[in-house]
């Protein structure tokens, strides 16, 4: 297998894993139909997850469950059970918030490598170490570190220890994602994968004597978000991160699209190997740049690894900047005539541009469209047809189609 540092990505379902490995991913995080932090993805059941773990050691990569949920009395009594029945599935590693998962985990699966979730809050040297010593080989570190303060954990801490830090995604306006909002104010809770969201919303205030009355909070038009917080986004510093020690890089986004999860890893995969190619004369890559507002985000922050003065708030949108749209997944490609399959409406003429798995683009103009019958179309109008098109050179299984909107 490859050696650490890696590239760490999402994969919330079947789709997502294969992109995320196409692209360039590492190692990749997903999660069973239980004990996990995100319920809205399909995510695996036991049979899949056999079936994940296969394709990506055939690939000589790793693959990291996450059972990072805060279990009930009746949810940890289903915990054995259920890592019996994944126990051969063949994961490098189990992520973890609880100790009586971590307990569970180590007694009954004892080949499987412990990580301790950013749930934990791991925000010192000694807390690092004290995860070590009851049998954690990696700690995902707490989000609201500084570079200084990764580095001085670094310093402090068993060689053998692995350190992974958040270098790319949504941020949580709680310490390391521990949020009680949800759970108050819609009963779904955020420390056992239900989140609402509610830091995402639009506040206004409302005075006890005038009840529907409400009053806007907001210096300027179009509302206030007073608890949402910008994306992170390391990659124009991302030689630092490595150099404070941390040794796994990871993307966050297992609800977050197949065309997401691609495009990410396309863009730090370059980063990354740009990095290790020439540790101490790092320029972040156009082509990471321009890829890195070309997927759906909010506007971008260095999160807390300058200090917490950086850490931005976007107090005037809850919603994504989205300037792109895919449209096709090249399935085949013969004699420069690609065979896709539609993931988006597209009409003769429109400028596409190609993404391939490589991480590489460029921009083209199909002057035709013809349908699985060979029939000339204007438009791909149903949602995964299959379609033929023109393209100036060939194309990998797995490339992506987009549009400018």
């Amino acid at each position: 297998m490859e050696q650490l540092p890696e590239l760490l990505m999402p994969a919330g379902d079947a789709e997502r894993l294969a992109f995320a490995l196409a692209y360039g991913a590492d190692a990749v995080y997903l999660g069973a139909d239980r004990f996990g932090m995100r319920s809205a993805p399909k995510n695996f059941t036991p049979d899949a997850l056999a079936e994940a773990a296969a394709l990506v050691h055939s690939q000589g990569k790793r693959i990291y469950l996450t059972l990072n949920t805060v279990p009930t009395n009746d949810e940890i009594a289903q915990l054995p059970d259920f890592l019996r029945a994944v126990r051969q599935a063949g994961l490098d590693a189990f992520i973890v918030t609880d100790l009586g998962v971590m307990t569970l985990c180590k007694k009954l699966c004892p080949e499987v490598a412990i990580h301790l979730s950013t749930q934990v809050g791991i925000m010192n040297y000694a807390a690092a170490t004290a995860a070590w010593e009851m049998g954690a080989s990696r700690v995902v570190l707490a989000r609201e570190l500084s570079l200084e303060q990764i580095a001085q954990i670094r310093q402090n801490t068993p060689k053998q220890l692995e350190l992974e830090a958040f270098v790319h995604g949504a941020m949580c306006v709680s310490i390391s994602g521990r949020c009680l909002l949800s759970q108050y104010l819609t009963s779904r809770d955020g420390n056992r994968g239900e989140c609402a969201q509610p830091c995402r919303w639009k506040y206004a205030l409302l005075e006890e004597k005038h009840p529907g009355e409400y009053y806007s909070i907001a210096e300027e038009e179009g509302g206030t978000y007073i608890l949402n917080a910008n994306d992170l986004c390391t990659a124009p510093f991302l030689d630092l991160i490595l150099a404070a020690g941390v040794t796994s890089l990871k993307v966050e986004g297992r609800a977050k699209s197949f065309y997401y999860v691609a495009s990410l890893a396309a863009a730090y995969r370059r980063a990354l190997d740009a990095v290790l190619s020439d540790p101490t004369h790092y320029n972040c890559p156009e082509q990471t740049l321009d890829e890195l507002q070309k997927s759906s985000h909010r506007p971008y922050s260095p999160g807390f690894y300058f200090g917490p003065e950086h850490a931005r708030q976007n107090t005037r949108s809850g919603g994504y900047i989205r300037e792109w749209e895919v449209v096709a997944v090249v399935e085949e490609c013969k004699e420069q005539v690609a065979y896709c399959t539609q993931r988006g409406r597209f009409f003769v003429g429109q400028e596409l541009e190609a993404l391939l798995p490589n991480g590489d683009t460029f921009l083209f103009v199909p002057d035709w469209i013809e349908n699985a019958q060979g029939e000339k179309i204007e438009a791909t109008s149903h949602p995964m047809m299959p379609f033929y098109l023109p393209v100036p050179r060939p194309l990998p299984p797995m490339s992506i189609l987009r549009r400018k909107l």
